[in-house]
């Protein structure tokens, strides 16, 4: 990527275009369900966990009776699957109980929902509804963070700066493709920094860069 356009929309839409990222489901139960199952484990333990819990509970209705234990060995490959059984039961609960069993469509009502965030509602939101919404997860916030477009504390407060300077129209896929990304090349220990498309265009880089130019100095 040339120097000359090291602007959040170009870095961004390089991203994007460089490390997409497909979603598996596109019913709203079935996305929110499976980023919930998401949290803290990798994508083929969430797959696997999503493919098995949903050939048995396919939606909402179908959990209302059930019991977190009834999940456990469904979901277990997904890890922590005790509070994410209790979680995705009374998630399922609510929606039957307060949205006639239909997930709703705004962040306002999502976030009202057991175990739903902003991050997982604006994905809900995005991918299921294809609406504008901007999920920042840990991936988006640290590299935010690291490119120097941001200097935040939390993803909420990264999601609210990103939303100023990138255009809706990339709110949606920089998710998945900053999760990728973050992944694969800006590791949050030890990045690729070598492998890096963009790292003439980050602020941590830059930095690391001089540090190691100085030391360097000082050792000759």
């Amino acid at each position: 990527m040339s120097r000359n356009d090291c602007s959040p929309e170009a870095v961004s839409s390089w991203i994007v275009g460089n490390f997409p990222r497909e979603q598996e489901y596109g019913d709203p139960f079935k996305v929110l369900v499976s980023t919930i199952l998401s949290q803290r484990t990798r994508d083929e333990n969430t797959e696997e966990a999503s493919r098995r819990l949903f050939s048995v509970y396919p939606d909402p209705q179908s959990l209302i009776d059930a019991k977190p234990e009834d999940l456990y060995d469904l979901i277990k490959a997904s890890g922590m699957y005790r509070q994410k059984a209790a979680r995705i039961i009374n998630c399922a609960r609510m929606i039957v109980e307060s949205f006639a069993g239909v997930v709703p469509d705004t962040l306002e009502e999502l976030v009202t929902i057991p175990g739903v965030g902003r991050k997982t509602a604006n994905i809900v939101l995005n991918v299921s509804f294809k609406k504008e919404a901007l999920a920042v997860d840990t991936h988006v916030h640290r590299i935010a963070n690291r490119l120097g477009w941001v200097k935040t504390k939390t993803p909420d407060d990264t999601e609210f700066a990103l939303m100023k300077i990138l255009p809706p129209s990339i709110w949606g896929p920089v998710n998945g493709s900053m999760v990728e990304f973050g992944r694969e090349i800006c590791r949050p220990i030890g990045p690729k920094c070598n492998l890096c498309g963009i790292s003439q265009c980050c602020e941590y880089f830059s930095l690391v860069s001089e540090q190691t130019t100085e030391r360097q100095k000082q050792q000759k």
